[in-house]
């Protein structure tokens, strides 16, 4: 960031008082600009045991499979948001049973939420972000193709609650270490 976004002119990073962080602050109108994590949200999507992915027609990950969820709009609650991008993503409305999964990820500030889903009519499809959404049996998921490590991880976790029919909400973290300065 360079300029405020209130009279543009020019910011500079420093600790504000009471405060404990770098932050932007205007030079002229001490405005602080306040940089937060963003979140995802997105859904676990189910009809009849299968679970349904998305084929990434978007980079990153272009071509890899993964749940369908993506960044939460302002005045949108996070079920809004994972109902929202399910119907983009994969053409698909879908009933929200609860929330499944946070997985903080500090290193790229987001905090990703997915939420259980059964599709409603078994109806879905490939929207403007997908290549393809296909229903996989739990044994034929495409380990090797998932787009990222919080699809991963809630697929991971989802397996094991759907085998004993127990779900329970998870809260986890997935932190890449720092990589050492030279």
């Amino acid at each position: 960031m360079k300029y405020c976004s209130t009279c543009g002119q020019p910011v500079e990073q420093r600790v504000p008082e009471g405060d404990n962080r770098h932050r932007y602050v205007c030079i002229s109108c001490e405005t602080i600009h306040y940089q937060n994590p963003r979140i995802v949200a997105g859904t676990v999507p189910v009809w009849e045991g299968r679970i349904l992915l998305c084929r990434r027609a978007i980079e990153p990950r272009y071509g890899y499979w993964t749940l369908p969820a993506g960044f939460m709009e302002n005045a949108e609650t996070t079920i809004e948001a994972a109902a929202r991008e399910t119907r983009e993503e994969a053409l698909a409305e879908v009933d929200i049973q609860g929330l499944y999964s946070i997985i903080d990820v500090p290193h790229i500030n987001q905090v990703h939420m997915f939420y259980r889903a059964t599709l409603r009519d078994g109806l879905f499809g490939a929207g403007e972000e997908s290549l393809e959404s296909k229903l996989f049996e739990p044994g034929d998921i495409p380990w090797d193709e998932i787009s990222f490590p919080t699809v991963r991880k809630t697929l991971e976790l989802f397996l094991v609650d759907m085998k004993s029919d127990a779900y329970n909400v998870h809260v986890t973290d997935i932190r890449h270490p720092m990589a050492k300065k030279t």
